[in-house]
């Protein structure tokens, strides 16, 4: 089916926006070319991409079958178009990272500054999403490559990974609430009689851990799950129970002491993973290279 590319183009920023208008700004058209070639490509699929009202726009089900492949081809052009002007030198470009919160926060941040010190004029992105949501931007295009936790059941084999990075993941609480549990082995199933704070149930660092119970034929079940790790560490330095942190994170002086556990965690590792079937920006390599010395 012959389909002009730039149709493509402006359904790509209709359905990435869903609206017409946002989209007119971002493609530098009227909002009556966007509308007109939304209808054409419509009339050529022979399909409705849009459900459309006065107050907002929707994607039918088939328009959301079509972003999600639009959408990777629309990112690896840009990529294309971006190591072209890049040239082989780093006078420019731009570099695009997804990482978690807590990685970008307690990890990334020093290799970040020398990075941007050493390469000025490089546009820096940083997109922040669980580690198992930044495997779908890398999947989609959307980032050059992703620093995340290792292991992560959605990684595929189709993405190279690099450890960077071996951490081991603790258990911390405030002595004042739990004296009993201070300067002695804790076994996990004692865990299981207080509160728990971790992670929600869709980070990696949650998949470990209810792993690391059900390996000893125990089920786990928080008190409390939340998508930051600084707050974690917080609940527990004010006795709310007892919090699961990477050890990473604790670079400042808390009300917390770290439990001594009698069954050991294995370590896990932060790991840098990018596409192998897809060309590396000059940027993203010299990134990479920096995060693969730091771990030497």
């Amino acid at each position: 089916m012959d389909i002009n590319y730039e149709l493509y183009k402006v359904f790509y920023y209709v359905a990435t926006t869903l609206s017409f208008s946002e989209a007119s700004k971002l493609l530098f058209i009227s909002q009556s070319a966007v509308s007109q070639s939304i209808k054409v490509l419509e009339k050529k699929l022979g399909i409705t991409l849009f459900i459309r009202s006065t107050k907002r726009v929707q994607l039918t089900p088939e328009g959301e079958t079509l972003l999600r492949h639009v959408e990777p081809a629309i990112n690896l052009i840009a990529r294309g178009e971006a190591q072209i002007m890049e040239a082989g030198t780093l006078g420019g470009g731009q570099l695009r990272i997804g990482a978690s919160d807590t990685i970008c926060r307690y990890f990334l941040v020093p290799y970040l500054n020398r990075f941007h010190r050493s390469f000025p004029n490089v546009h820096i992105k940083v997109t922040n999403q669980t580690s198992t949501q930044c495997v779908d931007l890398l999947e989609s295009g959307q980032v050059d490559f992703i620093v995340t936790n290792y292991p992560n059941s959605h990684l595929s084999s189709r993405l190279h990974t690099i450890p960077i990075h071996s951490f081991h993941d603790i258990f911390i609480a405030n002595g004042e609430y739990y004296p009993e549990l201070e300067n002695r082995p804790v076994h996990l199933k004692e865990l299981l009689q207080y509160p728990i704070l971790m992670l929600d149930r869709k980070s990696t660092t949650s998949e470990f851990l209810h792993s690391q119970f059900q390996r000893f034929q125990l089920d786990l079940v928080p008190e409390i799950e939340l998508g930051s790790n600084d707050l974690l560490i917080d609940l527990a330095s004010i006795g709310l129970g007892i919090a699961f942190v990477p050890d990473y994170c604790l670079v400042k002086e808390t009300a917390a002491f770290q439990l001594d556990l009698v069954e050991e965690l294995p370590p896990r590792q932060l790991v840098v993973a990018h596409s192998s079937h897809l060309p590396i920006p000059q940027a993203a390599k010299e990134f990479m290279s920096m995060l693969e010395k730091g771990a030497e």
